[in-house]
């Protein structure tokens, strides 16, 4: 262990003392756009050496300069963890206050208890709610409270990059030299300040890891990402080991430490290996199916039409298999655990597989831990090909997965030996919207909508559908301006999501003269772009899943008017094809046919690849902007 010289003079966990001077600042000198600053933060975990409890102290010194761009801000929420078997976490010591200066003089609200809201997220977790008063342009908002905790295994995960920036930030976790601990560190900022060493700390010997940083500017997100989170610099830690006396006792180091942790743990390994609970529940008449794939198949279409994903996330089952037998209701695990059992009671080679969601981010491969992970699916193996299964969406098929789980890599629990497999999705996608139009006497143009999706489009747009069906329905009207009505939504027998919709609109079209002027492509056309960043692309590209997006528009000519002016057609295709698109606009029978299709054939992309996404854009959204007319005669 080690002590950085930049540390020698840096005075960790000392808040400096409240000045005017914050007051009267009016704007950041780390980034001038910026609508509020961290004017100090430090986050500080300590094992308790008293009583073994996580002590988690947090302090915030918030400067606002635009009270109506950092609304997130105005409120503090801390959310604490019960898990039900009379451990639980607990808020102590919480003082707040919000600053301002009235005249020359500063004033100071402070957030009653009255102003706490208190609400159930889940099962698990319940979060406290303070909302800050008397919020002005120039407050500032200070904070610090404290929670203790009895769950010591995992050390939260800080993140030191915020979405605005920081005069100064720390972060500092102490524990007794008994109790060891792995740290992750990743991202590329690197410490001002670093105190890495043993020393006495609350009376007795500890290990104590120090970080400080000066002048950090706001965390930049782009667009088309997996989870930005990935990139932000970030800390967290998790047990290794204890030793007391003569004992050591080793906890997960290594992804096989993970496997044996699990493989007869009462909420994991147990659950699937109830062989005789699931043969009462099994398809019938499903051992005569030949092809494994088949049974496999069935299988998945039985838990997802019997069993219901309560959107709960986890690798521990939360209710177990024999209660949701009963309930038909569970968390991931106990759906998805219950699928590994099923396969494996119908003579199908299956596994586990730990994930970590897109949301919860990124595998980290070097630094094997339990608390990487939040998820888990089945892993089948058939005739030497290796197929994922989902129970939790009621549209998931064999390798058709949500999008929340394709997160590049998941740890494959098998009976003898864990290995980290890849997890890439090459399953194409497609949208096909499709319009059939025609023009009114009375200048209006109306028509049918079709939007039709296949494959991991479908399966989201099913999702969104379930989970509140009326707010679907509306995206429609916000996406493109119109007023939609009779709109209808099913599951098509091959699997494609189908929504259709009727419209009618005098916005779509100019008359001028003798003249009617419209976009071909109504209200489907592209008129910006998102790949317009100026600065240099830092992050990987990512679509989540290869797609082929068609746009079709057939728009009857009305008796009378002859076409002018039809718009250009463009096709555009990278070297090696992976980027394609192509607009055609044709007039025969009477009748404009426009067809718009855009095809990108992987779901990931290296940042390389943004300039040819920015050219290619740029020619959809110039082709789609064209305009054309129809001549009364």
């Amino acid at each position: 262990m080690s002590i950085s010289l930049s540390a020698q003079n840096q005075q960790f966990l000392k808040m400096p003392k409240f000045s005017k001077e914050d007051l009267t600042k009016e704007k950041s000198a780390i980034d001038a756009k910026a609508p509020a600053e961290l004017l100090y933060r430090s986050v500080h975990y300590r094992i308790d050496n008293s009583n073994g409890y996580l002590k988690k102290n947090v302090i915030y010194r918030v400067k606002i300069y635009e009270k109506d761009k950092s609304e997130e801000w105005h409120n503090l929420e801390i959310s604490l963890f019960d898990n039900n078997s009379g451990d639980r976490e607990v808020l102590n010591n919480i003082k707040a206050v919000v600053y301002n200066l009235e005249g020359d003089k500063v004033t100071e609200t402070k957030v009653e208890k009255s102003s706490k809201f208190k609400s159930k997220e889940n099962k698990y977790y319940t979060v406290n709610k303070y909302a800050f008063p008397n919020i002005k342009n120039g407050s500032v908002i200070e904070y610090q409270y404290e929670v203790s905790s009895p769950f010591t295994y995992e050390i939260p995960l800080t993140y030191i990059e915020l979405d605005i920036p920081s005069v100064y930030t720390e972060y500092v976790f102490d524990t007794p030299v008994q109790v060891s601990y792995s740290v992750d560190f990743t991202g590329s900022l690197m410490p001002k300040y670093k105190v890495l060493k043993e020393d006495v700390l609350y009376g007795s010997q500890h290990k104590t890891y120090r970080f400080g940083y000066d002048n950090l500017k706001g965390f930049k997100t782009e667009k088309y990402v997996k989870n930005n989170d990935n990139y932000r610099t970030k800390i967290r830690a998790e047990l290794h080991s204890t030793y007391f006396g003569e004992n050591l006792k080793m906890y997960t180091s290594t992804w096989e430490d993970i496997r044996k942790k699990l493989w007869d743990h009462e909420d994991f390994g147990s659950q699937y290996k109830k062989d005789r609970l699931v043969k009462e529940v099994m398809p019938a008449g499903i051992m005569e199916e030949k092809s494994e794939l088949n049974r496999a198949n069935k299988i998945l279409d039985h838990v997802k039409a019997n069993y219901t994903w309560n959107y709960n996330n986890g690798f521990y089952a939360e209710n177990g298999i024999r209660e949701l037998l009963k309930t038909k209701t569970g968390n991931t695990a106990d759906l998805n655990l219950l699928l590994v059992s099923m396969f494996r009671s119908a003579g199908i080679s299956s596994s586990p597989i730990l994930i970590s969601t897109v949301k919860n981010g990124a595998l980290n491969l070097g630094f094997p831990n339990l608390g990487n992970f939040n998820y888990v699916i089945a892993g089948v193996e058939i005739d030497g090909k290796f197929y994922l299964f989902d129970a939790t969406s009621k549209q998931s098929q064999a390798n058709l997965l949500p999008s929340r789980v394709w997160n590049n890599n998941g740890l494959l629990i098998k009976d003898d030996k864990a290995e980290v497999i890849s997890m890439f999705n090459a399953k194409m996608s497609y949208a096909n919207l499709t319009a059939k139009a025609k023009f009114n006497e009375d200048g209006s143009i109306s028509g049918r909508y079709f939007d039709r999706d296949a494959g991991l489009l479908a399966l989201n747009a099913k999702e969104s559908y379930d989970e509140n069906p009326d707010k679907y329905k509306k995206q429609y009207k916000e996406n493109f301006s119109q007023d939609f009505t009779d709109i209808t939504s099913a599951v098509l027998a091959n699997g494609d999501f189908e929504s259709k919709m009727s419209f009618s609109s005098q916005n779509l079209i100019d008359n001028v003269g003798k003249k009617r002027i419209f976009n071909p492509l109504l209200f489907l056309n592209q008129s910006g772009t998102d790949f317009n960043e100026t600065e240099e692309r830092k992050y990987m590209i990512n679509f989540v899943s290869p797609f082929t997006r068609v746009k079709k528009v057939e728009i009857e000519i009305p008796e009378g008017y002859t076409v002018s002016d039809l718009p250009k057609s463009k096709k555009i295709t990278t070297d090696d094809k992976e980027i394609s698109y192509s607009y055609i606009v044709e007039n025969k029978d009477n009748k404009i046919f426009v067809t718009s299709e855009v095809k990108i054939a992987s779901a990931d992309y290296p940042k390389e690849y943004y300039p040819a996404f920015k050219q290619i854009w740029k020619v959809i959204s110039e082709s789609e902007s064209q305009v054309m007319s129809l001549i009364k005669n």
